[in-house]
Formats: C-alpha cells, structure tokens, sequence
C-alpha cells in the first residue's frame, strides 16, 4: 500500500476525524502531504460520501492543533533543549537542527507575517510554530495569523479536489504552478517589508 491509498483508507474509516488526524500529521510529520490529503477529501466530497464545508473545517482543526501543539513546545523549552531534542530525533521527523534555525531566522527577520504565509508552504509550515513559540509571539497572534494561512490553504487544496479530483494530469498541473505563484507572493512580502524598513529608517534620519 502506497501513501495516497494509505491516505484515503484513513478517511474511508474514519471520515472528518480521519481528516483532521491526517492534517494534524502533515504538520508534525512532512512527509505526510497537505497537497495529497486535502485534494483526495475534497474528491470524496464531490462524490456525495462528505461535505466540502466538513471537509475544510476537519482539515482547519487538525492542522490548527499540531500549529498550537509546536508552539507550545518552542515556548515551553530553552532553545537548548529544543536544538538537543531535533539533533537526537529530527530524523525520525525529517527535520534538522539547520532547519530550526532557518525558520526562527526568517521570524527574526521578516515577523510575524511569516506565521501567514508559512502556513501556506510545504515543510515551512511544520517548522515556523516552533520559533514563533521560542520568540514569545503572543499566542492569540499567532493563532490570528495561522486561521487565516490555514483557512486559505486548506479550502484551495479541498476546491481543487473537488472540482478537478477526475482530471489527475490537471490537478498536477494546478500544484506545479501554484508553487512558483507562492514563491512570487512570498518575494513580493519580503520587498514590501524591506521597503517599510527602508522608509522607517529615512525618517529618522530626517528627524
């Protein structure tokens, strides 16, 4: 049994519950894939077996929980231990140390808008809650920000297999472009950010 067909015998036994503890791995463990779960739960809704709405709001919790669950671990612990912790066992979450670090780079340099859109990127969004936790971004901030990244991922992922879960060819097609639309949007943010630095420092120079 291959990973999709995996996939899809979870959600066959366990419907919306499947869906959520699906999500809930995809964000603790990478090589479960949003971009395989949501579009297969969304093509079972176009077919009667769940609704399209169960299917957004089942996916939304699990992966809301897991965000919640590792932002409390970067809280709770020094980044010590938590860097120890990955060195011991990242590889049973394909993860590293070096990836940790990467993230809680990108927070400290472009804030708290990469909880938003991290939540739309592959990998990323199973490693920012943890250094949004280890920088003490307010909890409730960070919630705001992943609901909206969550809410807009998880729709687009189910409304694709939804509408195009018969046309696989289309469907690959759709994920492969979408990935350079979020490398542009991404690009897009980081020179918003740096021109608002750039204007803020001009200022008090002037002053």
């Amino acid at each position: 049994m291959n990973l999709t067909e995996w996939i899809i015998s979870i959600m066959e036994k366990l419907g919306y519950l499947g869906i959520a503890l699906l999500m809930f791995l995809d964000n603790i463990f990478p090589p479960v894939p949003s971009e395989i779960i949501m579009p297969s739960a969304g093509y079972s809704a176009s077919r009667g077996e769940l609704l399209l709405i169960g299917v957004i709001i089942a996916g939304c919790i699990g992966s809301l929980v897991a965000a919640a669950v590792l932002y409390w671990i970067g809280y709770k612990f020094n980044h010590e231990t938590i860097f120890r912790f990955v060195d011991r066992y990242g590889k049973y979450f394909f993860i590293q140390s070096s990836d940790v670090k990467t993230a809680l780079d990108w927070f400290e340099h472009y804030g708290h808008r990469i909880v938003f859109f991290g939540r739309m990127v592959p990998a990323v969004r199973s490693l920012i809650s943890i250094p949004a936790g280890m920088s003490r971004m307010p909890f409730w901030k960070f919630m705001f920000y992943s609901s909206l990244g969550t809410i807009i991922w998880t729709s687009f992922l189910a409304c694709v297999g939804f509408y195009f879960g018969e046309n696989q060819a289309l469907m690959h097609q759709i994920f492969s472009q979408v990935g350079y639309v979020m490398l542009g949007i991404a690009l897009l943010i980081i020179l918003w950010i740096f021109y608002r630095r750039y204007q803020r420092k001009r200022r008090n120079f002037k002053n």
